[in-house]
């Protein structure tokens, strides 16, 4: 059993989505940690920080390395990070002079951080593709439907004839603009050290951090650990996208209510009325705007940070922002298989 819809034995079949899930499994998480203590020892070996040999032999054992989980886990109710017990464990795996180069001038919120940015990166281009998905079939439905009559509703009562495409332009538009922000994103590496200033690094600390991001393929700025603006950006994003979802969600579940206007196939079925067709992809649509529209307050909490590093803001984000990410793509996945699933919209003219 789980706590979480997302991943519920039979919740997720309705609200999970098992693609974006794994960005957010212990793997994919210490895969992208492994990835930054690689890159770091080759970017420090280029600027003469570490011995190549070292550096050669850190990324040798962390492209095969497993580490500990259960360790991992009782470390982490000690120290609140989990990476603190991973380095040890690497640099052990890594031996002799080597491991005493492991994680050179980097903290923890480094790590867990740009782990976050890389698998947000992955995760925005599937969003970005769905987004894609979504505007097209918005689109064929235009194509098809376009110059059939709605009703036109304002305030919840009838108002004047609108066209099909009317309708649909206030549902595609904004999801085309997002997908023009999601290619604009970036994704920064964190590079701070212990409080920000990189102070074991001295006056290469800038180079180093500009390797790092070429390496992972990430943007160089400047630390921001305890400037979460980026993330905020993103969750509102986010929840920007399965509100827009939310309300053509909301909206075709009204026209299936009133029935003249739309033809739907694939609807859930009821145990005490045979003769139903709920509007369910529709329905949850809404809830998952609703969802993500609260989660986004609690995002924005999370940007007060006291002094260099908040605990309690950073732990925050990891309760709220992954749940975040699932209910988009979930509303994703929902709205093109409801559009999908359109017979017949308007009337005809």
């Amino acid at each position: 059993m789980s706590i979480s819809a997302f991943d519920h034995p039979f919740l997720s079949g309705l609200l999970g989505d098992e693609e974006v899930s794994t960005y957010f499994s212990v793997h994919a998480d210490i895969r992208a940690m492994l990835a930054f203590e690689a890159a770091l020892a080759k970017a420090e070996a280029r600027h003469s920080l570490i011995p190549q040999a070292a550096a050669q032999r850190i990324v040798e054992v962390c492209a095969v390395f497993q580490p500990d989980i259960a360790s991992l886990k009782s470390a982490t109710a000690m120290d609140g990070v989990v990476v603190p017990d991973l380095v040890k464990q690497l640099r052990k795996a890594v031996g002799g002079a080597a491991a005493h180069h492991v994680h050179f001038g980097a903290t923890s919120q480094d790590v867990i951080d740009t782990s976050l940015m890389i698998r947000l990166k992955a995760v925005a281009f599937l969003i970005g593709s769905r987004l894609f998905g979504v505007t097209a079939a918005l689109g064929k439905l235009d194509k098809q439907y376009g110059a059939n009559r709605l009703m036109g509703h304002t305030r919840m009562q009838p108002a004047i004839p609108v066209t099909v495409s009317d309708r649909l332009r206030s549902w595609r538009d904004p999801l085309e603009k997002y997908r023009d922000r999601l290619t604009q994103e970036t994704f920064p590496v964190q590079f701070g050290g212990a409080a920000g200033t990189l102070e074991k690094l001295g006056a290469k600390a800038a180079a180093v951090r500009a390797s790092l991001a070429q390496e992972l393929d990430l943007t160089d700025e400047p630390q921001w650990q305890n400037q979460r603006g980026k993330i905020a950006d993103l969750a509102g994003l986010f929840s920007l996208i399965s509100g827009s979802l939310g309300k053509i969600g909301q909206d075709i579940a009204l026209l299936a209510q009133a029935g003249e206007e739309i033809e739907l196939a694939g609807g859930g079925g009821s145990s005490a009325m045979p003769h139903k067709q709920n509007p369910v992809a529709a329905e949850a649509l809404v809830s998952l705007a609703r969802f993500n529209a609260v989660q986004l307050s609690g995002i924005h909490q999370s940007l007060v940070h006291e002094q260099e590093r908040s605990g309690a803001a950073w732990t925050l984000e990891w309760l709220l922002l992954p749940p975040m990410v699932m209910a988009t793509a979930a509303s994703l996945r929902l709205a093109q298989d409801l559009i999908g699933n359109v017979k017949r919209l308007g009337a005809a003219s």
